[in-house]
């Protein structure tokens, strides 16, 4: 299942679905230091008082190559999760990792040419291609279900939560100090939280070089 439909569904049962009565929902709006809404941080809330249960979806998850790039930037799974790196560019690709959590490399490979890896450990994994050097992305491996990835608005809804006492973190890829605290979620609550975390300035390309024809043929 492509990870932004999964966002959508998420999202959908956040707004629309009412909730259990022994279960709560929390919405948390990540801003920057001078207040303007983060898109692509990862909102993640990991059950302090009960092990959660981990249910990796049964398709995988698909990061593609397009246009010389990593769609999607950011991908947060639950550990346990296989992802599918398809190649829909008219070039070839070199995937690789150097990530404690994944380390690995796929060998250069052509046009509708995938591999698909099990993602078995928690922590972040920053993806590269060895042809094309601003290719970057990153895959967040989380120990807990309840996580949503941030819009343009900066919002996350996360529903269906368990009361108790939860730590909740933010992950961006320009963090600069770690954005994590302790809620408590009650039966039927609908909290609200707005995390203000520092970030380093954006100097890396995302985008092909002008006029580049793009690596191995």
């Amino acid at each position: 299942m492509n990870s932004r439909f999964l966002f959508f569904v998420i999202a959908a049962l956040a707004a629309h679905l009412p909730l259990a009565a022994d279960q709560g929902s929390v919405q948390v709006t990540v801003k920057d230091n001078k207040g303007q809404s983060v898109a692509d941080a990862v909102v993640s809330l990991l059950p302090l008082d009960t092990k959660p249960i981990l249910a990796p979806l049964a398709e995988p998850v698909i990061i593609n190559q397009r246009d010389q790039e990593f769609e999607p930037l950011v991908t947060p799974v639950i550990v346990g999760t296989r992802i599918a790196f398809p190649n829909r560019d008219a070039i070839r690709h070199q995937v690789y990792s150097l990530s404690k959590a994944k380390r690995f490399e796929i060998p250069l490979y052509g046009p509708g040419v995938g591999e698909t890896l099990l993602f078995d450990r928690a922590g972040v994994v920053a993806l590269g291609c060895n042809i094309h050097e601003w290719m970057t992305a990153y895959i967040i491996v989380l120990e807990t279900p309840f996580f949503m990835k941030t819009q343009a608005d900066g919002l996350a809804a996360l529903a269906a939560l368990p009361p108790g006492r939860y730590r909740l973190d933010v992950w961006h890829s320009r963090l600069v100090h770690e954005a994590t605290r302790e809620v408590i979620i009650a039966s039927s609550d609908v909290a609200a939280q707005t995390i203000a975390i520092t970030l380093r300035p954006n100097t890396g390309k995302r985008r092909a070089p002008d006029g580049l024809g793009g690596g191995y043929k």
